[in-house]
């Protein structure tokens, strides 16, 4: 079997979850495909155990064709991101700019700093002797949230619209301001760049600020095409463009292409939107479907590649224990890097009492940092034996299903709490 075959029937996997669960479980979708990709993961796991090295190696062959730099954090991430921009409301977002410009830039980097140093001493503690910039590494790909599960929650429940533009916004920002951190500081553990203060912020600058402005360009050649378009089908393939070759030459360019997707796709979703034809409704609705659903698809895609990816590793239950520890520091740092900014914008602002709580319960962390971690080069370094790519996969693997299962199910009373706190200043 192929690569290709093999994304093929992930897919057609995919697909018939996410149809299942229509009429079973009934949950949002992305928590129900990650729960059974989590599922179908185990049972593989088992019958690899039960069948011999014989299974193991078939499925190893199969899956060592994939090359998942490239598929994910080089393929697939622009569609994601491009994807989530496009549903961004920049008018609401605007009431609440400086918040969300701190919780991207203050929290994504305060919680890489946080996660890394107690991750390092935890790790210290049980005997794990990992270099610190490892447990950096794994803080800058752990802190990023994503944005789709819990987003989904907050619109089906009608929540205020403070809350959501919050969660809305800082997520899709913080998965370009992460992936450009985690891009700095992979290249100091990887491809020999000194790591001086200096140098560290040329690289993180010039990722950064390239992205932003390449973003712009890229909208504004889409904008001028879209406009000009008279037929839905060309718009489609138009909008297709800017996260395929525009994504594509970025990474070319060694520039941020997260940012220039989310940059790009905030400009074509709020100012081209507007500028369309108001009797083109359709068009505009086909457009905005096929990328609603090309999301939901690609992050379930995701799942099921990862959760395949482990069942080529030799798992431990004490990788996996090391795992569920990461669990509690990693909530404790996004709390501590939510909780801080906003002991300085209550002072400006009234805002929900259950703000930090939804965000640090409600940071749900996702395919970016699955798609980050699986990038990380094999055999650059082993502690007790084990390969530092398998063990932070793991790490992130057990974090985010914890996340998206655990917390995406468990967010709605807090949510709840908001709702009944916004009726009740209002007088209803």
């Amino acid at each position: 079997m192929t690569a290709w075959y093999l994304i093929c029937f992930l897919s057609a996997l995919a697909v018939f979850i996410a149809f299942s669960n229509q009429y079973i479980l009934k949950l949002q979708t992305t928590i129900a495909i990650t729960t059974g990709s989590v599922v179908i993961s185990l049972l593989l796991i088992l019958a690899v155990k039960l069948s011999g090295d014989s299974t193991a190696m078939a499925i190893t062959k199969v899956v060592s064709g994939l090359n998942f730099n490239d598929l994910l954090l080089k393929g697939m991430l622009g569609f994601l991101l491009f994807a989530g921009a496009l549903e961004i409301d920049l008018q609401a977002m605007k009431k609440q700019g400086w918040e969300i410009a701190i919780l991207v830039l203050f929290s994504t980097l305060a919680s890489t700093f946080i996660v890394g140093y107690f991750s390092h001493w935890a790790l210290d503690l049980l005997g794990w002797q990992v270099p610190f910039i490892y447990c950096l590494l794994f803080g800058a790909l752990i802190s990023p949230t994503d944005p789709i599960a819990v987003l989904a929650i907050i619109k089906q429940m009608k929540a205020p619209e403070g809350i959501s533009v919050q969660v809305e916004g800082e997520s899709l920002f913080n998965d370009g301001v992460g992936l450009v951190v985690f891009t700095t500081i992979f290249a100091v553990a990887f491809s020999g760049t000194e790591p001086s203060i200096g140098g560290v912020s040329e690289l993180f600058l010039t990722d950064a600020v390239g992205g932003v402005a390449f973003g712009f360009v890229l909208a504004l050649i889409g904008h001028v095409l879209l406009l000009h378009s008279k037929d839905a089908n060309i718009r489609l393939l138009v909008s297709m463009t800017i996260p395929s070759a525009g994504f594509a030459l970025a990474n070319l360019m060694d520039i941020s292409g997260a940012l220039a997707m989310v940059v790009a796709g905030i400009f074509i979703g709020n100012v081209t939107r507007s500028r369309l034809q108001h009797g083109d409704e359709h068009a505009k609705l086909y457009v905005q479907h096929f990328w609603h659903a090309t999301d939901s698809f690609l992050n379930a895609l995701l799942f099921l590649i990862i959760g395949l990816l482990l069942v080529t590793m030799p798992v431990t239950l004490t990788e996996v224990m090391i795992g569920l520890l990461m669990v509690p520091l990693v909530l404790l740092a996004r709390f501590i890097s939510v909780g801080l900014p906003y002991i300085g914008f209550r002072r400006f602002r009234q805002y929900d009492l259950n703000s930090v709580r939804i965000l640090t319960w409600g940071g749900l962390r996702g395919g970016l940092a699955l798609a980050m971690a699986a990038s990380i080069p094999r055999g650059q370094m082993f502690v007790n034996d084990v390969d530092i790519h398998s063990l932070l996969v793991i790490m992130t693997y057990v974090v985010v299903i914890f996340s998206i299962v655990v917390q995406g199910l468990t967010i709605s009373p807090l949510i709840r709490k908001s709702i009944d706190a916004a009726k009740a200043r209002s007088g209803q």
